[in-house]
């Protein structure tokens, strides 16, 4: 959410869009799917177009009121099920960044033993997972990938249990691991809680963010457990639908927002991973240049 606001504003600097003219509004935790539909109609009724609905959670309302609105441009953040001409999908290829930093991940550890905390099992955590593993894989074969996910389908308070993302992480750490990649929204601050609780000067532990760049968000000295996170630019998707809608022409934009177009990545705050990145931007070319096809899905 923070992202795709860091996008619109910079829409408001870049592009001259006047700060009267946009509006944010929050959703509820756990809303219905009347309350979110509401929301939308109300941005359309006061004028607002195009109007950017953040996660996959907004399809079947917005599937509902952009029929309902045929004149009114609408994006959605995460999702590619809305298939109507007034419906622009704003998706990322999340297994691409996070092939990156799971190949981060082997060449880091000295368990030969890694961990993945997904917040919600569904699809779209699954790309997360799958880069990972397949990132993983490729630089050391053998290696062990622990794989946990807060909540089953359906139940998104995975997203926001940071007790319980400690728990996890604290299990997988107890098992072994020494790294701990976790795609879990608010519940990712346990995560590195745990990592943070189960360092030692001879026997570091290691965390890996995601979406943003959490060394720089998360208050010390937590952020010093994170090595790396996988960058996911919401703030570019947002950006770039607000000007191609201006100038009229959406096709523009790219079917999903991956490495060649800096959707996605990494970060090197905090220089843990700066004798590595060399590696790193290897494997991105390779990506880039079609060598290496990276699973979206579970193997």
């Amino acid at each position: 959410n923070d992202s795709a606001a860091a996008g619109l504003e910079k829409a408001i600097s870049d592009l001259g869009l006047q700060q009267a003219n946009t509006r944010e509004l929050a959703a509820a935790e756990n809303e219905s799917e009347d309350a979110a539909a509401t929301r939308l109609r109300q941005l359309v009724t006061d004028g607002f177009n195009p109007i950017i609905a953040v996660g996959f959670k907004y399809a079947t309302a917005l599937q509902t009121v952009a029929t309902e609105n045929p004149n009114v441009q609408f994006a959605i953040v995460d999702d590619a099920t809305v298939e109507l001409p007034n419906v622009t999908p704003l998706v990322f290829a999340e297994e691409q960044g996070s092939f990156l930093v799971g190949a981060a991940a082997a060449l880091k550890t000295t368990a030969c033993r890694i961990g993945f905390v997904g917040g919600v099992d569904v699809p779209l955590i699954h790309k997360f997972e799958a880069g990972y593993m397949a990132g993983a894989k490729a630089v050391a074969p053998s290696i062990q990938v622990d794989v946990d996910y807060i909540s089953p389908a359906g139940d998104f308070s995975g997203f926001n249990d940071s007790a319980r993302g400690t728990e996890v992480a604290r299990g997988q750490l107890d098992g072994g691991s020494d790294i701990i990649y976790q795609a879990a929204g608010a519940s990712g601050q346990g995560v590195f809680e745990a990592v943070n609780a189960a360092t030692a000067p001879d026997a570091p532990k290691f965390a890996i963010g995601v979406d943003s760049d959490q060394y720089n968000t998360v208050a010390p000295p937590v952020n010093e457990v994170i090595m790396t996170s996988m960058l996911k630019r919401v703030d570019v998707a947002v950006f770039n639908y607000i000007n191609a809608v201006a100038a009229g022409d959406t096709s523009v934009l790219p079917e999903a927002f991956d490495l060649s177009v800096d959707g996605v990545g990494y970060s090197t705050s905090g220089g843990k991973i700066d004798d590595i990145t060399d590696q790193l931007d290897a494997y991105k070319a390779a990506i880039i240049s079609g060598e290496i096809k990276v699973p979206s899905a579970r193997q």
